[in-house]
């Protein structure tokens, strides 16, 4: 698996604890496929829902993404072509499931999905995970943004899921802050993996020196987001 040459993160907080989720994915990227450079760009709104973003402007000539600095820190522009190949997109904790804005939800994937698709990009879902002292949400956000992406043909990977796997694996590892809900070193790590798993393939096991978590428990998350995503992400 190939996988794109560069990803648009669009969310909340979520996306950007511990140096971010795509921070941590393009370290992944950089230890595993070190030929082939790997562009991100996150556009984050702290506490807010995807319905506050303006996913067309992310589009518009000369705006996000529009240029990115190379090894040597020289400037290189975008203008030829797509400048996202995934769009990969998380509404807030609750949003998928509250009851006033569950419908919301699902008319806000469709809506950012017809945009991505047209500016050549592929729409793709960040399932979120439950809080810490709530796992019963699990099975309520994997539901909602599994038949968002069904409903769109966008890729649905499965951090929500992973997480909760973890939970049942090692309940010790903290893979959120004393909040309950944001996520911890490790939380975003596995975060990373999954979305790693998902879009790129097989994380080697053996792989280290990425992040500050130690290696055992590094190689716990990369072989839990490596089959989470082969049970519930389309081969």
């Amino acid at each position: 698996m190939t996988g794109p040459a560069s990803i648009l993160y669009v969310g909340n907080s979520y996306l950007s604890f511990n140096n971010g989720i795509g921070w941590h994915v393009s370290r992944l990227h950089a230890a595993t496929r070190p030929q082939r450079r790997l562009r991100s760009t996150s556009a984050v709104i702290t506490g807010g829902g995807l319905a506050w973003h303006d996913v067309e402007a992310y589009f518009r000539p000369n705006a996000i993404g529009s240029y990115s600095f190379d090894g040597e820190n020289e400037i290189v522009f975008h203008d030829d072509g797509p400048r996202f190949e995934v769009v990969l997109m998380m509404d807030c904790s609750q949003c998928p499931i509250h009851p006033r804005l569950a419908d919301a939800f699902q008319a806000t994937v469709a809506r950012a999905s017809v945009i991505v698709r047209r500016h050549g990009a592929r729409p793709a879902l960040l399932m979120t995970w439950a809080y810490a002292d709530r796992p019963e949400m699990t099975a309520g956000l994997a539901d909602a943004y599994t038949a968002a992406g069904k409903a769109n043909d966008a890729l649905v990977i499965p951090v929500g899921l992973a997480f909760a796997a973890v939970r049942g694996e090692r309940p010790d590892l903290a893979l959120h802050l004393e909040d309950k809900s944001h996520p911890s070193l490790a939380g975003t790590y596995l975060a990373a993996c999954t979305v790693y798993a998902a879009l790129f393939g097989c994380i080697p096991h053996e792989l280290d020196g990425t992040t500050g978590l130690d290696a055992p428990t590094a190689r716990l998350l990369h072989v839990v987001a490596a089959e989470t995503v082969a049970r519930h992400c389309p081969a």
